[in-house]
């Protein structure tokens, strides 16, 4: 029998992050796409137009700056929620 997956992310809505962390968001949501990017075209995908999983195209695979607000907001999600999760569990991030 199939179950239906109930997602239970960490609570992190209490996190604060300091400026400086947060100034870090664009830069880790830009390294996200750029892995995603360097898997799909492992796997054989390429530029389209229209995204299309049996021709493996895709309109994504394009730089970050060149991605619609809509994907960025994506990645930038992914990249925030990952510095908050850290934060939330005691660590410190530091420049050195």
């Amino acid at each position: 029998m199939k179950t239906t997956y109930v997602p239970h992310p960490a609570d992190t809505s209490g996190v604060i992050l300091p400026d400086e962390l947060l100034e870090l968001t664009e830069l880790i949501a830009a390294n996200v796409h750029d892995v995603w990017a360097q898997g799909r075209i492992s796997e054989g995908w390429r530029f389209g137009e229209v995204k299309d999983p049996s021709q493996k195209t895709t309109p994504l695979l394009v730089p970050y700056s060149e991605l619609p607000e809509t994907e960025k907001q994506y990645d930038r999600s992914t990249a925030l929620e990952t510095l908050k999760q850290i934060v939330s569990m005691g660590y410190r991030i530091e420049k050195i």
